[in-house]
């Protein structure tokens, strides 16, 4: 059975439209996979890291899914007042 219902926009959410691996990647990008393991302890980021990995553990575990969106948001949608984290660079 199709959901007909209209989709809701959600204009306040950040997330909302951004898919987990495009999270996954962009927090690769910034600080890389050792900083990246050191932020959020997970095997996944420390042995052996792969996106592909990371999405798999990712969308089993709602809390490490959890941190990393936390991470994404403090990192590229900082509340007023707060500066973003620095890159590794």
């Amino acid at each position: 059975m199709e959901d007909d219902a209209p989709k809701t926009p959600q204009p306040k959410n950040p997330l909302h439209g951004v898919t987990l691996e495009a999270v996954v990647v962009r927090l690769v990008e910034q600080f890389g996979w050792p900083a990246l393991g050191k932020r959020i302890r997970v095997q996944c980021f420390l042995v052996d890291p792969s996106v592909r990995s990371a999405l798999t553990f990712l969308r089993k575990t709602p809390w490490a899914r959890a941190k990393v969106e936390a991470l994404y948001l403090e990192t590229y949608h900082p509340p007023p007042g707060r500066r973003p984290f620095p890159s590794r660079r």
